[in-house]
């Protein structure tokens, strides 16, 4: 019904539909992901992103390390990309090759984290300013890994030094399968409007893949961004963590036209699902966890802040798990 791409190939790897959960810190763990691939409509997962030092580090260890732990995943999750970041091109290498021994479909690299102690380390957004140093990190990468190999980066590091095409064009030149732009630069970080002719930009100046990022909060959202910008998927970050339908509903909306708003049931549901689901994980942050979610999935449902103040407060997952039956079952008239 309306223009969007089937589907995304990189290589061997097929991403259908061609909808991206973006990388997240803090967000975007197995449990997540699963959630996610689970409720339907997301052709591609990544994970957080991950310090290509730490798992560089974990080669010699004795047992797995804490950072390898954002690399577990389950085999539900496929296709799944890794992301990456760091400033060193042979330990982001060795980095690469384990992440291709772990079984996952796709290598991914940060140049976009806008944080402070990422950028001091001369991660993230910090090497959109190194573009030569860029150019040896997807060579060295590209050279140790077979798998498909992207990239996701900011416009640059302000409105004074934008190096959306240049990069992108340096990714075509190393080898690299397609690239995510986030057209914000550094210096904005989450703030004003993402401008999507940065990306259109990009799409015009390079054959391989672009996937867009940034402001898409809806379906219609989805639409317009490939409509303006002949983007070849979209991808899709905040919005997911309080709609995490959203995936679904871009589906729904390019089959009919209209799509599912969601109930109070359907957050009720969905809040008691990924809390089983991290119950049934059993590690030690399930009720900070828990807390975390209750704000991403509370948003704009009626009463919702008091709902959420109860769970803060709350300090066992069984207590957190019964406050929200007994908001959404046995006070109705808070849920409706």
């Amino acid at each position: 019904m309306y223009p969007f791409p089937a589907c995304l190939s990189m290589g061997p790897v097929k991403i259908a539909p061609a909808t991206v959960l973006a990388p997240m810190a803090g967000v975007t763990d197995t449990v997540f992901r699963r959630f996610i691939r689970n409720l339907g409509g997301c052709g591609l997962i990544v994970t957080e992103f991950t310090s290509s030092h730490g798992v560089s580090a974990s080669l010699g260890a004795r047992k797995p390390t804490r950072t390898l732990k954002y690399l577990a995943f389950d085999p539900e999750e496929h296709p799944i990309s890794a992301q990456l970041f760091g400033a060193d091109p042979a330990v982001m290498s060795d980095a690469a090759r384990v992440c291709e021994d772990l079984g996952f479909d796709i290598l991914d690299i940060n140049f976009g984290c806008p944080v402070n102690k990422v950028v001091k380390c001369n991660g993230g957004s910090a090497l959109l300013r190194d573009l030569p140093l860029v150019e040896r990190l997807l060579r060295e990468v590209r050279k140790a890994v077979a798998i498909p190999f992207t990239m996701k980066y900011r416009a640059g590091w302000n409105d004074e030094e934008l190096v959306a095409v240049r990069m992108a064009k340096l990714a075509e030149e190393c080898g690299l399968q397609a690239v995510a732009l986030h057209p914000r630069t550094r210096e904005q970080g989450f703030a004003g409007k993402a401008d999507w002719r940065r990306i259109a930009e990009v799409k015009a100046a390079v054959k391989i893949p672009v996937i867009g990022n940034g402001d898409v909060f809806t379906p219609e959202d989805a639409v317009r961004m490939v409509r303006e910008t002949n983007c070849d998927a979209v991808m899709i970050g905040r919005a997911a963590s309080a709609n995490p339908w959203i995936f679904r509903q871009i589906a729904q909306y390019l089959e009919t036209g209209a799509y599912h708003q969601p109930s109070e049931h359907d957050r009720y549901d969905i809040m008691r699902r990924y809390y089983a689901m991290l119950m049934e994980r059993n590690e030690k942050d399930t009720v900070g966890k828990m807390k975390q979610f209750a704000t991403y999935f509370t948003h704009g449902v009626r009463h919702g802040a008091q709902l959420r103040a109860s769970i803060h407060r709350a300090q066992e997952a069984s207590a957190i798990v019964g406050l929200v039956d007994e908001f959404f079952l046995e006070e109705p008239a808070a849920a409706l």
